[in-house]
């Protein structure tokens, strides 16, 4: 049994606008798409946030970017325990299946994710400590993150957190054998990015300067 009803009206009005321009003005190429496969050359780690609209970001065209969402665009660390791990699953297939070039975890301001697992992490969110919040497990990924800023002034341990959420992932990107494996030999590169919703700015990590610069 299920409660699946048919789609909004507003949707079903969208799509029929998209079928009847969009998809027939380029109808050969989605063919071709659909003969030939997916062939990205990157993959985009991002937030589930409504707001964060990758492919407009970049101008990509469909095809270009295998996109992953989830909460706060974390990266679990590698952990093949036969258990179901959605984002490791992901960034196996982009990396081992789709041989993409380029690997982005792209961060963003004002993260809600972010924000609750500072909460949590503060003692202000008892409730995302529950076992039963898959919010608050999936933060835990998190969690060593907010230990680097728990020192700053407060103002700004949220900004610093969103950093770090980006780092962690990166980090723990490189624990994944078929991932290091790729990158130090040269066939893929990692990228951290945040981008600031408000104006639109895209800070870029910079491994030589340690830290994160605008594009």
């Amino acid at each position: 049994m299920h409660n699946a009803k048919p789609l909004p009206h507003y949707l079903v009005s969208r799509y029929k606008g998209w079928r009847a321009t969009t998809f027939a003005e380029n109808q050969a190429w989605y063919g071709r798409l659909a003969e030939e496969g997916q062939r990205p050359r990157a993959m985009i780690i991002s937030c589930c946030d409504s707001r964060v609209h990758v492919s407009a970001l970049f101008g990509a065209d469909t095809g270009e970017f295998f996109i992953h969402r989830n909460i706060a665009n974390l990266v679990p660390p590698y952990t093949p325990d036969g258990q179901q791990h959605g984002t490791s699953a992901a960034v196996e297939y982009a990396v081992q299946a789709l041989n993409v070039t380029h690997l982005i975890v792209m961060g963003h301001t004002n993260c809600g994710g972010v924000a609750g697992c500072h909460a949590m992490c503060s003692g202000h969110a008892p409730e995302l400590e529950e076992d039963s919040s898959f919010v608050g497990r999936w933060m835990d990924i998190l969690r060593p993150g907010y230990d680097r800023i728990a020192g700053l002034p407060e103002a700004e341990q949220i900004p610093a957190l969103e950093r770090e959420a980006v780092m962690i992932s990166l980090e723990n990107l490189m624990g994944f054998p078929f991932i290091r494996e790729a990158v130090e030999a040269g066939r893929m590169t990692l990228h951290g990015v945040i981008h600031d919703i408000g104006d639109g700015t895209l800070f870029q990590y910079d491994g030589g300067a340690g830290q994160f610069v605008r594009v």
